[in-house]
């Protein structure tokens, strides 16, 4: 019996949330005129075809499909698997390698030729459908409507034609909004710098665009690009569009955005709209030149004594720790800011958090690897945590084994049926009952086969010395740190072991709770492989480590299915 798996797709432009029902309907009324069996259903609601790879169900068939699952995919046309014609081509061959056909109803069977005649098809049907939306796009900018969007400042017109239809494209001034964006420029201009403005607003309750808190990139933007408070021309009364267009990445799927030549640039006058007179503009553009020179003259500077000390000023080291430091009071990120400090990022841009503590980043590091080498896997804690995951992976492997071997039971109990029943009717007992009850044997037998061979391998036992490997580990590692030929191999070993860490203000004026977030899972994973750090441990084999200084610990460790991240106070 051929096993199937069904694909549906729909776009958030021109259809809704039910098309994905419609079509695994129309898909399986097929499969049963044809006779197959439906193994597995993907979808992907509300994503565009233009791209596969930030589909996830689309890239579930493709895994599933490796694993054979399934013979043939079905979908109701091709377009709803994607209309990238590069896109259609790659699924065709990844699909046909693992013995996978696809099939439509609306092409049937889906061949090279398809694929060439239908995929060019599609893409040239994206590509009208932009130009056209483009077309109309410009002709609205050209008579002084709106490009798409709506900027801080402004409402839109609900205003219908004589006929009943609504008027798109037109604005008009929100005078409480327009009395803010005209405080900005003037605070600008006279010296606020666009982090104080915004924390001032949020201070004082003022919404943001669309109701969010205001920041200082709000308000900066990119000066080139037209972006931000700052830089908006339609606050001067002129309408730009076409400054910049979004090309997708072909790697990632993501759009990315390309400044487009001036001379591609539509410009409308809209003085109606204006907000802000000349003189203050031109302060304004004056004091971003100001700003753009210095910046311009400390990179010269620091670039000049890179060159001149023998450093390679292209390549900045990494922070061991970046990406990885949470603010303990709003969950946001920290980053590192002036004088190597890490500090929390939403306080500093919009100051709606109220940790302004900051942390030196050797500092940090410091605690951190001292936490990984000594708490972590302290004796007490990884006693407790290998009792616990020994405990919950005797009763996983209890459970999977009680349940495969049912299943070989009832699978060989089936399989002594069916022989009955064929040797019953290779001796004429040929029955329309008999026909039938062997089909469900036989569909039974493949859903046993599947889970059966789809069971999990055996968990791995835990060598008994895992604590003190762990730590003799970590300690090299820390070793290495300090070596310039082995601190990046070591620095990506360490940061595979650690989740987040959270900086928390104390009580006391000017110090800081530092928490950090592992996992036990990836522990015993990196200590399990091979290990690559080899050379880097030699070297370290005999080092001293510096310790902490620091308060007590509470630890916390938790083992199960996932195993649950293990916190501890540095």
């Amino acid at each position: 019996m051929t096993r199937i798996a069904l694909y549906a797709r729909y776009s958030s432009d021109n259809q809704r949330e039910a098309s994905i029902e419609d079509q695994f309907r129309l898909c399986r009324e097929h499969a049963m005129r044809e006779g197959w069996t439906v193994a597995e259903s993907y979808s992907d609601p509300a994503i565009s075809g233009a791209s596969v790879i930030l589909r996830p169900g689309i890239q579930a068939l493709l895994q599933d499909a490796r694993r054979g699952l399934f013979e043939v995919v079905l979908a109701e046309a091709l377009d709803r698997i994607s209309r990238d014609q590069a896109d259609v081509a790659t699924l065709f061959k990844h699909l046909k390698f693992s013995g996978v056909s696809i099939v439509t109803l609306a092409e049937g069977e889906i061949s090279e030729l398809h694929v060439g005649l239908k995929g060019t098809m599609n893409a040239l049907f994206l590509k009208d459908l932009a130009d056209k939306t483009r077309r109309g796009l410009r002709g609205r900018v050209e008579a002084g409507k709106s490009g798409g969007g709506l900027c801080y400042g402004y409402q839109a017109v609900k205003e219908m034609t004589t006929d009943g239809e609504p008027i798109r494209g037109d604005r008009e001034i929100v005078s409480h909004e327009a009395e803010i964006v005209r405080r900005i420029f003037r605070d600008f201009a006279g010296g606020i710098s666009p982090r104080t403005t915004a924390r001032t607003l949020n201070d004082e309750g003022v919404p943001g665009p669309e109701g969010k808190l205001w920041n200082d990139t709000t308000l900066r933007g990119h000066a080139k690009r037209g972006t931000g408070i700052l830089n908006n021309e339609l606050y001067i009364g002129r309408l730009v569009w076409n400054r910049q267009r979004y090309v997708k990445d072909p790697s990632t799927g993501k759009r990315v955005s390309r400044l487009n030549p001036r001379e591609k640039w539509i410009t409308t006058e809209v003085p109606e709209l204006r907000i802000i007179d000349d003189k203050l503009w031109q302060a304004v553009k004056a004091r971003q030149d100001e700003i753009a020179v210095k910046y311009a003259n400390v990179i010269s500077a620091v670039r000049e004594h890179h060159r001149t000390n023998g450093l390679n000023s292209t390549h900045r080291a990494k922070s061991l720790l970046s990406g990885l430091v949470f603010c303990g009071c709003c969950g946001g990120p920290c980053s590192l800011r002036g004088q190597n400090r890490f500090a929390c990022s939403t306080h500093i841009t919009n100051g709606s958090c109220s940790n302004g503590r900051s942390i030196h980043r050797h500092l940090l590091e410091e605690r951190v690897l001292a936490g990984l080498r000594e708490k972590m896997m302290a004796p007490e804690a990884a006693a407790e945590a290998m009792r616990a995951y020994a405990e919950e992976t005797t009763q996983l492997s209890r459970e999977r084994r009680a349940s495969s071997d049912a299943d070989r039971l009832e699978l060989t109990k089936i399989e002594r049926s069916m022989k009955e029943i064929v040797g019953a009717i290779e001796e004429g007992g040929y029955t329309r009952m008999l026909t039938h009850r062997l089909k469900e044997l036989e569909a039974r037998q493949e859903v046993l086969q599947q889970r059966l061979a789809r069971a999990p391998e055996p968990l791995p036992d835990i060598h008994p010395n895992v604590a003190e490997m762990y730590r003799r580990k970590v300690e090299r590692l820390a070793e290495a740190l300090s070596h310039p030929k082995d601190r990046h191999e070591a620095a990506e070993a360490i940061r595979g072991l650690i989740e987040r860490i959270t900086l928390t203000p104390r009580a006391k004026r000017g110090q800081i709770a530092v928490t950090l977030h592992g996992e036990l899972g990836s522990i015993l994973n990196w200590l399990t492989r091979n290990n690559k750090n080899g050379a880097v441990a030699k070297k370290a084999e005999n080092a001293n480590t510096p310790g902490l200084a620091g308060s007590g610990v509470s630890v916390s460790v938790v083992a199960g299915a996932g195993f649950e991240p293990a916190t501890f106070r540095l």
